[in-house]
């Protein structure tokens, strides 16, 4: 097991990395002050993680109280949330009794948002099971559900008391969703990395066939990057928008799609090409540096196309990003491989030209 820290002066807390750590109750019981959790997961972890972490915790004699949700994105809403707040009051949860996240970034967000809002707010634990969620969503104490105008346009930010990670969830985890976790890897390599990238090129084979060790090494690496920019900035006035790279892009063409229909990490490969090419217009990339990435997410069987939604449609979508400031869209461009920067100078023509290319 490796330990990281989320540094946060008072609201600091540890990301546990390792093998089996579902088992051990012992790592959770110091962050609890009362002994009784609601585990929030959804019905294609549940039946595979629930009852192993239920009786981990059971046997410290912690209560545990389970509240399944429907998987997918497509639940990420009001209607959903309203499960979990009508759970804990059934089962008189009070406010030292902590909320559990097991499962991925929806389970995450959703649980998170309901932590931040439930008697104003109660203890919060992610316990995340597919490598997008390791590496990115439950670190950093963003909390948030889905609008139909707009994706993680309702929420909080609500750092958790601690990360779990146990990286055997990997092993049940689809083809597709350990290929979606691999783009929010690239991205940090791409942000502020360069060595990490270049890791990437030679390992991606490794990550793929789920080596233990690669897979271990990406997911520590990953969370040194996170966790050093949310110290920073944790409440992305500056530095933490960086972690947005293709994002912009890419919740535009996760709610054109339909929520649920595009993984959010094939939307931010997809989104990040996008990005990539748009660099190369505005004269910052260089076109061997664009092949590089270009050919790093193909290794990793991530599209590099975007859907055809017309570019008319792209922007208004975009135009609703959480990102725009003072009426003007803000991109995470890239200046190089390994350095990126925020930009709201884009013009019309250099956006239009990369939304007609498709990637």
């Amino acid at each position: 097991m490796r330990t990281l820290k989320v540094e946060l002066d008072q609201r600091s807390y540890p990301i546990h990395i390792g093998p089996n750590l579902l088992d051990q109750a012992e790592l959770v019981l110091p962050t609890l002050s009362q002994k009784k959790v609601a585990i929030v997961t959804n019905t294609t972890v549940g039946p595979l993680y629930l009852e192993r972490l239920k009786n981990a915790l059971e046997k410290s004699k912690v209560a545990a109280i389970s509240i399944i949700l429907p998987d997918g994105e497509q639940y990420k809403n009001w209607e959903t949330l309203n499960l979990i707040y009508d759970s804990l009051l059934e089962n008189r949860c009070e406010r030292n009794t902590a909320i559990i996240a097991l499962g991925g970034g929806v389970i995450g967000d959703i649980a998170g948002f309901a932590a931040a809002t439930y008697q104003r707010g109660v203890p919060f634990i992610q316990v995340p099971t597919t490598l997008l969620a390791q590496v990115d969503s439950s670190v950093g104490g963003k909390t948030a559900i889905n609008h139909p105008l707009g994706k993680n346009m309702i929420g909080a930010f609500y750092q958790p008391k601690l990360v779990l990670a146990d990286i055997n969830t990997l092993d049940t985890l689809p083809e597709r969703e350990l290929k979606a976790g691999i783009a929010e890897v690239i991205k940090y390599g791409l942000i502020r990395d360069l060595p990490f990238f270049e890791w990437l090129e030679l390992n991606i084979g490794k990550l793929l066939e789920r080596n233990p060790e690669a897979l271990g090494y990406a997911i520590s690496r990953s969370c040194e990057n996170k966790a050093e920019v949310v110290a920073r900035d944790e409440r992305e006035s500056g530095e933490r928008a960086l972690l947005n790279l293709g994002h912009t892009f890419g919740h535009a063409i996760e709610n054109a799609m339909g929520y649920g229909n595009w993984l959010h990490g094939e939307a931010v490969a997809a989104g990040t090409v996008l990005a990539a090419r748009l660099s190369l217009f505005m004269g910052m990339l260089t076109e061997p540096d664009l092949a590089r990435i270009l050919a790093l997410f193909e290794k990793a069987g991530l599209p590099t196309r975007s859907p055809e939604i017309g570019t008319e449609r792209y922007i208004q979508l975009m135009e609703l990003d959480k990102k725009v400031e003072d009426g003007k869209m803000r991109f995470v461009l890239l200046e190089k491989i390994g350095k990126a920067r925020v930009r709201s100078d884009v013009p019309k023509e250099a956006l239009s030209r990369t939304l007609e290319s498709h990637g």
